[in-house]
């Protein structure tokens, strides 16, 4: 599956940046492979919004056909329950 094809709401992981020219790009967007990205934004004809570390990003069509990404099912940190805190202290 490639970044083109990703839907909004959608949190994928980056597994290749084929050729040079696609690499050098994407690291400066700070984007390399292995990392969890979440598609905000997909726009018809257009770029497509990827948010990393609270970082949006526009990235090209046709740039997008080329990052090679899979689909992520686990959670977003941030919908994590907190965890409690003991402190050392007895459970009451």
């Amino acid at each position: 599956m490639t970044l083109d094809e990703a839907k909004e709401g959608q949190r994928c992981r980056i597994l290749a940046l084929p050729g040079r020219g696609v690499r050098a790009q994407a690291i400066r967007f700070g984007i390399n492979e292995g990392e969890l990205i979440t598609c905000t934004g997909v726009i018809a004809g257009g770029p497509i919004i990827v948010t990393r570390n609270r970082q949006e990003i526009a990235i090209g069509r046709g740039l997008a056909r080329k990052i090679v990404i899979e689909p992520v099912t686990t959670p977003h940190p941030a919908e994590f329950p907190a965890r409690r805190r003991s402190y050392g202290l007895p459970r009451s």
